[in-house]
């Protein structure tokens, strides 16, 4: 299918297809009118080349609709561990102002869509192999909302339908295409290559004007229309910043700010006027229902926001909370009456640890119906549980079952950010967490050597080794960046569980953040020059366009990668041990990993100033060795070391050095 979409691109007879230069460079040989970072070509022509890549570099032929596991005849998720992901947001991750001048517009003048698309993922292919990528996570690709925006476009987590994908990843270039078929394409072409493809899933939220309202508008909570104004999560002086244990959230009901909370909300329309429900439906047009049904009943979708009491964001707009028990939590037993409607409190939205007695069993089957249309018709392999943890842990293994019933392969990632729960994950069924190294590995030198020496290596599951998330500020604004774009990847690649994570843009540098929402404030936003039309635009909620150009750093994560990729059988199997050195004094992190005859020995150095420090081997394995061959990788280049039982090492501020040996252990037989 992907090499028919491919030839389907029709020409223009002209080169005015702008694209960045370095989406083209080591394989694109066509003809093309060169300035600067900028590329213009014939869109024909440039897909007809694509296809050749493919076909060139393709490991197989590629069935639509299978997992790479399935293809393969694979049922183990431990492919998750030697996985390099790269997290993208397909709008942004791949638009480009196609015309070459002027500021960024959706569709432009000449015809090109100028966000992302499908066809043009597909496009960054190559870059992504050279890279060494073998996993794309892709953020919500399904429909999302126009209504309660926070910026530009929707945000990709407000959820307007779950089951279809956003028309805005069309690609005009594709006429007569169905956008279902691009994304099948493209998961065919990602496979074809050895990429597998994860996807967001959002289980508990969805957009407010979802389009399930329809169908079932007691699956949602309603707020009258006269108290949006004031709508908020009450505050409780008594208790700080917390999630509520659950003698603290009984006593929440008896507090008058409390029940005022309560009296905003109201039965869904269909229980306030059936007929009228009734006839409404009939007539409704989905795109405009949610202000319909406000003028018609008076009532709307309650807004979001966090389970955490006092928690200082303000409310989600742009979400509502699906109502995943019929009844009140049982936390408010005793407290609130039958005849209070369904509302939105801190317990009623942590059901893991506040559940309801009285499931709202028809929509938990529809939530867990979901992943296997995506499986079966696209071929996915796994995703990423938003907020899972606070589902019902009945409901998550349903979402789990379902899903592993067709490929006991797919993976499911925990949005789990606190290293200590990743037990609980464990138990509940994931493979892998988030955890939260994005926000240590940045403050070094502490918070850096205390997640690579102890956190990462007593994690329970593996976590996404990541120096930045699209919810956190780019490695590239951090102090000391320009050490640390090369440091924070080097740490990730070798640190004990982790699954080496890179975020779209990462690796030209980019400094404009996608979100804000981990580890950031609101100046956080404005990191561009005052010229730069994207100055202040969150990708989560804008358009937004990559500053694509060629760094050494792409070069740099390519062979670093490749080089992670050489040892990974020693990195994910070897004996691991904390290396002897010479001295300590918590600012040089190290690992090693040993099999019989090779060891692959890892040094950073956190301080701003050089440090010399040696290795003693035989006192890192606990054994008397005999070392063959050394050689050493610090970035620029391979070199062989002298053999010797101590390796004295040169650390350059925020530097580090890789060590491979083959030895002969001494008492060997």
């Amino acid at each position: 299918m992907v090499f028919e979409m491919l030839s389907s691109v029709k020409s223009k007879g002209r080169m005015d297809y702008c694209l960045p230069k370095v989406w083209l460079e080591g394989w694109y040989r066509g003809p093309s009118r060169v300035e600067g970072e900028k590329v213009f070509v014939d869109p024909a022509v440039f897909y007809s080349y694509l296809r050749k890549w493919l076909e060139e570099n393709k490991i197989f032929d590629a069935k639509v609709g299978e997992s790479l596991s399935l293809q393969r005849g694979e049922s183990s998720r431990e492919w998750i561990k030697r996985a390099v992901l790269y997290s993208s947001l397909v709008r942004t991750n791949s638009a480009y102002n196609h015309k070459g001048f002027g500021r960024f517009e959706q569709d432009d003048v000449l015809g090109y869509r100028e966000s992302g698309t499908f066809l043009k993922m597909t496009a960054l292919l190559p870059h992504l192999k050279k890279l060494g990528v073998n996993t794309l996570y892709l953020l919500p690709i399904t429909e999302s909302s126009d209504v309660f925006k926070k910026g530009e476009v929707g945000s990709p987590y407000a959820v307007k339908d779950f089951l279809r994908i956003d028309r805005r990843y069309h690609d005009p270039l594709l006429e007569g295409w169905h956008l279902e078929d691009e994304f099948k394409a493209f998961v065919q072409a990602c496979h074809m290559v050895g990429i597998r493809v994860v996807l967001d899933f959002i289980p508990r939220t969805a957009a407010r004007d979802c389009n399930l309202i329809l169908s079932h508008p007691e699956w949602f909570y309603w707020v009258k229309l006269e108290a949006l104004s004031s709508y908020a999560p009450p505050k409780i002086e008594k208790l700080g910043f917390c999630q509520p244990t659950f003698e603290q959230m009984r006593d929440l009901y008896d507090l008058p700010n409390v029940r005022a909370h309560l009296d905003k909300f109201s039965q869904d329309p269909s229980k306030l006027n059936p007929q009228k429900w009734h006839n409404f439906v009939k007539d409704c047009r989905e795109e405009n229902l949610i202000y319909e049904i406000a003028k018609h009943f008076g009532v709307i979708t309650a807004p979001g926001f966090s389970d955490w009491v006092n928690d200082p964001q303000p409310t989600w707009d742009d979400v509502t909370f699906l109502r995943l028990y019929l009844d009140h939590p049982i936390t408010a037993r005793g407290k609130v009456g039958e005849e209070q409607p369904p509302y939105v409190l801190f317990d009623v939205i942590k059901a893991s640890r506040f559940p309801g007695e009285k499931s709202n069993s028809e929509l938990w089957e529809y939530i867990a119906s979901i992943l296997p249309q995506f499986q079966k018709k696209y071929g996915v392999d796994g995703v990423r549980l938003d907020m899972g943890h606070a589902l019902p842990a009945e409901l998550q293994q349903m979402i789990m079952s379902n899903a592993r019933r067709i490929d006991p392969a797919f993976v499911f990632i925990a949005e789990e950010l606190e290293p200590h729960r990743a037990a609980e994950a464990a138990k509940a069924g994931y493979d892998v967490v988030v955890g939260n190294s994005w926000w240590m590995l940045p403050r070094f030198p502490d918070k850096t050597y205390e997640f690579f020496q102890t956190l990462s290596c007593n994690m329970v599951l593996p976590f996404l080794a990541a120096a930045e998330t699209p919810d956190t500020p780019r490695v590239a604004v951090r102090r000391e960046a320009q050490r640390l774009k090369y440091l924070l990847p080097f740490l990730c690649a070798f640190s004990k569980n982790g699954v080496m994570t890179l975020n779209c843009g990462q690796e030209i540098e980019e400094t404009q953040p996608m979100n804000l929402g981990l580890d950031n404030d609101a100046c956080g936003r404005f990191t561009l020059g005052c010229d730069d039309e994207f100055q202040g635009k969150l990708a989560f909620f804008d358009h937004y366009v990559l500053h694509w150009h060629r760094t050494d750093l792409i070069d740099f994560l390519s062979e670093l990668i490749g080089i992670r990729n050489q040892f990974l059988d020693l990195i994910t199997d070897g004996q691991y041990k904390p290396v002897y050195l010479s001295w300590q004094d918590g600012t040089i992190c190290n690992a090693s990993y040993w099999t019989h005859d090779t060891a692959l020995i890892v040094l950073a150095n956190l301080k701003t100033t050089a440090s010399n420090v040696s290795v003693l081997l035989d006192r890192t394995l606990g054994e008397e060795i005999e070392v063959e061959k050394v050689h050493s990788w610090d970035g620029a280049g391979w070199k062989q070391e002298n053999v010797s039982m101590k390796l004295d090492c040169e650390l350059p501020q925020l530097g580090f050095k890789l060590y491979i040996l083959k030895f002969r252990r001494v008492n060997e037989v």
